[in-house]
């Protein structure tokens, strides 16, 4: 054996493996402490996930607080066998199991093996997607799989992109890239009180945060209206438009959605692309959740008018069944990711671009950056995009057979058939004066089921009033357990209606 700069004929002297806090160091001298470590580490896991009977212990936060605040951070235990029994109480014994199919609240999807098996090997190498000289390799992988995305959108050959922390990021970016196209023809003191988005009433809140981040006005988001399967009205979209251009307002960007966070409603792509085009505004497409029908095999026209979008935010770790975090910012034309570039002279000094060196900050808005993109690399190369479109297509027919159960199930009502695989609901009581509680019955039906356990699902609010969701991600969940879940929630809701009505009485007499 022999390393660069030593002689291959001198003899290699082995030393004994460090001691202290060198022993931690992850190294040529330490890979069997790493071995043993990490593999304890899985042990763990996998014993949890072979166990869990339910998705989460119901533990509250006042609970599990104090537990964790007796914890003396300045006295190490000195070993990874307690390290690891202390976790199982603060963390692995009350954690929210996503894998397990009565998880049902929000878009968190259980993970391929491939993609840990990338996350391990990612954590490990720790490369940092910033520069070439930090990953080498990793930039062209990254650089791959955003040409093989942009592909699949059908952006065109002068896409581009780069991978991000998620669809809130991803958002931010796209807006931010259109903000600075607004403002490259005047002045910007002058333009930014003026500029506007518009973007769907059942669109994702990042848009509002983005627009306070980028430092538009306070009413610079306009919402757009829905049609009754909540997706955005072109028609409206058009009238917006002309009311901004009448107002002297500038629209520097129009957020579509592929999969509302809520209804999993993808907005008219085509329609709302030919507003866009006419009026020469920039029109971004959040498909953070629906983004997984780009390898499903059977409903890849419902992103049809993708295609025509200025940037598009994509979440596999939404639904393509990836590991937090793992994301990307797309953009159709590359030359606008300028307006995130910053050449520094210890990191990426200008002369590297014209070497043509590719450094990947020069197009993100972070710098230290994870090589997230690995976990999809190895979930393309051991399964195939259309294994992975298979799973997202089981998930969007079980909630269709979510939908047609709670359809047929008089105490329950249902809101819109959702394209994706949310199904948003609410327990109706009997009409009288019970009706009048289902708001809170519903409220305390969620969080009564949370407490047991049992199921985690999700709530909202459609027009005022509390309803509940079910986000089903998981292939594995069946509609007998949707179906018994159903049932507990009825439970639940019934017993407050009970408990409340026969309070009432006795406080009249009283």
């Amino acid at each position: 054996m022999s390393y660069p700069g030593h002689p291959v004929d001198a003899p290699l002297t082995v030393d004994a493996p460090p001691a202290g806090a060198r022993a931690h160091l992850f190294n040529d001298r330490t890979v069997d402490h790493y071995r043993t470590s990490l593999a304890r580490g899985v042990d763990r896991v996998a014993t949890r996930i072979a166990g869990a009977e339910r998705p989460f212990s119901g533990i509250s936060p006042d609970e599990l607080a104090p537990g964790l605040a007796g914890i003396d951070l300045e006295r190490p235990l000195g070993d990874i066998a307690g390290a690891l029994d202390e976790l199982e109480d603060v963390y692995l014994r009350d954690a929210v199991y996503f894998h397990h199919p009565r998880y049902l609240a929000h878009l968190n999807c259980p993970v391929v093996i491939p993609a840990l098996l990338g996350e391990a090997v990612l954590s490990a190498v720790n490369s940092s997607l910033d520069t070439w000289d930090q990953s080498a390799g990793g930039t062209l992988i990254e650089r791959r799989l955003i040409d093989w995305t942009a592909e699949r959108v059908g952006l065109g050959p002068d896409a581009d992109g780069v991978f991000t922390s998620g669809g809130s990021q991803s958002n931010f970016q796209a807006l931010l890239l259109a903000r600075e196209e607004a403002c490259a023809a005047g002045s910007r003191s002058e333009l930014l009180p003026r500029l506007r988005i518009l973007a769907s009433e059942a669109g994702h809140f990042s848009v509002q945060k983005s627009a306070k981040m980028l430092g538009l006005a306070p009413d610079a988001v306009i919402t757009v209206a829905t049609d009754q399967d909540r997706r955005m009205r072109p028609a409206v979209l058009a009238r917006e438009l002309d009311r901004c251009r009448r107002e002297g307002l500038l629209v520097m960007a129009v957020v579509a959605t592929a999969g509302t966070t809520d209804f999993g409603s993808i907005d008219p792509l085509p329609q709302l692309a030919e507003v866009c085009a006419a009026a020469g505004v920039w029109l971004h497409v959040d498909a953070a959740y629906g983004c997984g029908l780009l390898v499903s095999p059977t409903r890849r026209h419902l992103l049809d008018g993708i295609e025509r979008a200025d940037s598009v935010t994509v979440d596999f770790h939404k639904s393509f069944f990836q590991p937090v975090s793992s994301s990307a910012l797309l953009v159709r034309d590359r030359a606008v990711l300028r307006h995130a570039t910053y050449h520094a002279d210890y990191l990426n000094p200008a002369r590297m671009a014209e070497r043509r060196i590719p450094n990947q900050v020069d197009k993100s808005i972070q710098t230290t950056r994870r090589f997230d993109a690995l976990k999809l690399w190895l979930t393309l190369r051991v399964m195939g995009a259309d294994a992975v479109g298979e799973l997202f297509d089981e998930v969007v027919d079980r909630a269709a057979d979510a939908y047609d159960l709670l359809s047929a199930d008089p105490r329950f009502e249902v809101v819109t058939r959702s394209q994706l695989s949310t199904v948003v609901f609410r327990y109706l009581p009997p009409a009288g004066p019970e009706r009048e509680l289902a708001d809170d019955a519903n409220l305390f039906a969620r969080e009564a089921l949370a407490a047991s356990g049992a199921a985690v699902v999700a709530g909202t609010k459609v027009d005022g009033r509390h309803f509940l969701k079910f986000t089903l991600l998981n292939p594995e969940t069946t509609l007998d357990d949707i179906a018994q879940v159903l049932d507990l929630l009825a439970e639940h809701a019934g017993g407050y209606l009970r408990a409340k009505t026969a309070a009432e009485p006795v406080r009249r007499a009283g």
